[in-house]
């Protein structure tokens, strides 16, 4: 790992937020750790601008498989975002551009290797972008490995990956894309986009979520350039990367799960790497200045009323080459405190509440969409009704709104909705996309 100044590298902060009451009997302790890296310069642009910030490499991978030609607007649009991202890299970032196809190709600087961000390299990228043209499969697989072979060619702390697709993986076999993913996980963190409607989300989706980035659909190509433009500020405020939470639990304390709730939900239980005796290290990928929350849960040994124990240990640590961590200096306890008090025991702690409730809004939506699929109307109306009420509970406006076009809202509050005939396959792919988006519980 490459060292950068040390006013670049955020302060963390974490705080816990739980009801540490059980009743007599009581096992199961549910905490919201809050983890927020505040002081690292900025979250994109000045540091940018300054041409300062943490050693960095990122790989633009360009879908430019057949289809892309169709409209050939989206080949066009492609060229430009990926334009726009390249006058967003900061002077002194390693890049490189990546054509994807069933084989992948260096589109720029090629002889596998990364260039080095300034005005002249942002010319040349630009002008290899323009004879980019769509034609052959996809095999998203062979792109990610190259990505990781040239991203690991530098000596850098910060190592990206923007992904953009408009179809299905269809020239690779399922096992060979989750190979590469399996291969690449902890190497680079990696964005992917589906543009227009001929992609797979649950492909996007396990892509981002393997290497712990995020996935959006663009369903107008027209809308490209403002997207990769802000992915690629976001990936220049990144200041440390691999940042693990790691729990400590007690003898007879066990990890139900662990999954961070917001900004998106994410399921972080079974990525967990053994850090020493009762510890372990959940991935949560690259940070900028920004905030983000977990939910935590532990089933602790019964005890006798009157007593307390510590029931978990939240610390944030960087694991070193050499198999050592270092930590960064923040750190919260989970508690368990057993009481014959009613009230105290069985109040449910509000920032849990909300987060449970966004978890099973995302798993409500994913279910209904499914059902709906496979033809289960009845089945899909149920859940995707679920889905309105625990949207509109909760204050998750843009997740109502999009639910609201693949349902007919009879009432919000009890969750009556119809589903709609027809719905625009964006709408629908879009909802999908998005469904693991939370609001944060208003403090």
């Amino acid at each position: 790992m490459a060292n950068f100044s040390k006013a670049h590298v955020p302060q963390f902060s974490v705080d816990v937020y739980q009801n540490e009451y059980l009743p007599e009997g009581g096992r199961e302790v549910s905490a919201i750790v809050t983890v927020t890296a505040t002081g690292g310069g900025t979250t994109g642009g000045a540091v940018a601008a300054s041409g300062h910030g943490p050693s960095a490499a990122v790989a633009l991978m360009v879908d430019c498989s057949g289809s892309m030609d169709y409209p050939p607007a989206k080949m066009r649009n492609a060229r430009d975002a990926t334009a726009a991202a390249v006058d967003a890299l900061r002077d002194g970032v390693h890049f490189a551009v990546i054509g994807g196809t069933h084989v992948a190709k260096e589109v720029y600087p090629g002889g596998g290797r990364l260039a080095v961000a300034d005005a002249t390299t942002r010319e040349q990228a630009k002008f290899a972008l323009r004879k980019l043209a769509a034609g052959g499969g996809t095999a998203i697989g062979t792109w990610l490995r190259l990505a990781d072979r040239l991203l690991s060619s530098a000596d850098v702390s910060i190592r990206h990956g923007i992904l953009l697709t408009d179809g299905r993986n269809e020239h690779e076999a399922p096992e060979d894309l989750r190979a590469a993913l399996e291969s690449c996980a902890g190497r680079f963190t990696c964005d992917a986009r589906g543009v227009g409607t001929d992609w797979d989300v649950k492909e996007v989706t396990a892509i981002a979520s393997a290497l712990l980035g995020t996935a959006d659909i663009v369903a107008d190509p027209g809308g490209l350039a403002a997207d990769f433009t802000g992915m690629m500020e976001k990936t220049m405020g990144k200041e440390v990367a691999d940042v693990a939470l790691r729990v400590w639990t007690p003898v007879g304390t066990s990890i139900k799960f662990v999954k961070q709730v917001a900004p998106a939900v994410a399921e972080l239980t079974d990525r967990r790497t053994e850090a020493g005796p009762r510890a372990g290290d959940y991935p949560t990928g690259s940070w900028g200045d920004e905030s983000r929350d977990y939910h935590v849960c532990v089933e602790v040994p019964a005890a006798q009323l009157g007593q307390e124990m510590l029931a978990a240990r939240v610390s944030l640590v960087v694991p070193q080459p050499d198999g050592s961590a270092r930590n960064l200096g923040a750190q919260g306890l989970v508690r368990a405190v057993w009481t014959d008090d009613m009230a105290a025991s069985t109040s449910i702690n509000p920032q849990v509440a909300h987060y449970t409730g966004q978890a099973e809004l995302a798993q409500a939506i994913q279910q209904g969409l499914d059902l709906r699929k496979a033809g289960d109307f009845d089945g899909a109306t149920a859940k995707l009704g679920r889905a309105v009420q625990l949207a509109s509970a909760s204050g998750n406006a843009d997740t109502a709104k999009l639910l609201s076009k693949v349902v007919d809202v009879v009432d919000a509050a009890t969750g009556t909705v119809r589903l709609k005939a027809k719905v625009a396959e964006a709408d629908e792919m879009t909802l999908e996309t998005r469904s693991t988006k939370t609001v944060r519980v208003k403090k």
